[in-house]
């Protein structure tokens, strides 16, 4: 069985239903979250892309002071928007590195390899496609350099907080003393703020989670009615919690590979997590996982931080 009928027939069988986030991103996800990204409600990658476009020089000071040469690995890399200006940053000062770009998603890899070289002339780059984890082991095998793992865009928000500590020492478990991590984490803020980005009015977010039954259909023979199935955020101040469902907009059925799933009017489908920390609480996580806070780097509003963390 290929492991996304798998991962999509053991969610939609759960007791609360639910679907994994990392399935968005096929072509026409990755378009659409190009497009959430731009979207006058979304802060995060204008808050981050501040960071990366006015602080570029001090973050290439610190990771050169840190090492003279060294491999970046950039974890769910997408079009490296972000990076880019880092990339550059490094070039310019003539810094040796090597970029890994770890994605899912062949079509993000192949985007990369037909863009990133005319960009950035005399770029080293070597596309991993594939998961987080397996693919930075597989870039320890082409290089024994020091690490410079990039986790941006406040995808660490992705993991529920309960189990972020479980995923950062993880990530420390494939990562020596001396390698660093640059981690970008959403904060919280005015909960409006928060819940506005997640249910933009021109809908792409809507868009982007109904994308995923849509895919279920095409990909594995699906029979999802669309129409039937409204997109629902949430967000809990008190926690920092904001979390995406799919809703059942009446009692009905759906089949997938001969399986059928009833759903109740009103009954959910579980999507994402966009978990929102406070700078203690991110310091805090560093330490229980096995690394030193290094540096704080945070946007005009303090509403975004990219912090450097070494592994210890």
């Amino acid at each position: 069985m290929n492991q996304f009928l798998e991962d999509v027939l053991k969610g939609l069988s759960a007791k609360d239903k639910f679907l994994q986030s990392k399935y968005f991103y096929n072509a026409e996800g990755d378009a659409l979250f190009q497009k959430i990204m731009k979207c006058k409600e979304y802060y995060p990658t204008k808050c981050e892309m501040e960071i990366f476009t006015k602080q570029t020089d001090e973050l290439v000071s610190i990771l050169s002071r840190h090492s003279k040469e060294f491999d970046i690995v950039e974890l769910g890399a997408g079009d490296a928007t972000k990076s880019v200006h880092l990339l550059k940053g490094l070039l310019a000062k003539k810094v040796k590195f090597t970029y890994f770009p770890v994605d899912i998603s062949e079509n993000v890899i192949n985007l990369l390899h037909s863009t990133l070289p005319k960009k950035l002339a005399g770029l080293q780059f070597h596309g991993l496609k594939g998961e987080y984890f397996e693919m930075l082991e597989k870039a320890k095998t082409l290089s024994n350099k020091i690490k410079v793992v990039l986790f941006l865009g406040g995808n660490i928000g992705n993991v529920p907080m309960d189990k972020a500590g479980d995923f950062c020492k993880l990530m420390r478990q494939h990562l020596v003393p001396g390698d660093l991590v640059l981690v970008g984490f959403d904060l919280k803020k005015d909960p409006i703020k928060v819940l506005d980005a997640y249910n933009d009015k021109s809908g792409y977010t809507r868009q982007f989670n109904l994308n995923l039954l849509k895919r279920i259909n095409n990909d594995l023979g699906g029979n999802f009615k669309i129409k039937n199935f409204y997109h629902y955020p949430t967000y809990d101040p008190a926690t920092g919690a904001c979390k995406s469902y799919v809703v059942s907009a009446k009692n009905q059925k759906v089949e997938i590979a001969d399986n059928t799933f009833n759903f109740a009017e009103g009954e959910t489908i579980f999507m994402e997590i966009a978990q929102k920390y406070t700078l203690e609480q991110t310091d805090e996580l560093a330490k229980k996982s096995g690394f030193t806070p290094k540096a704080h780097f945070f946007d005009a509003k303090k509403w975004f931080l990219d912090t450097i963390w070494e592994c210890v």
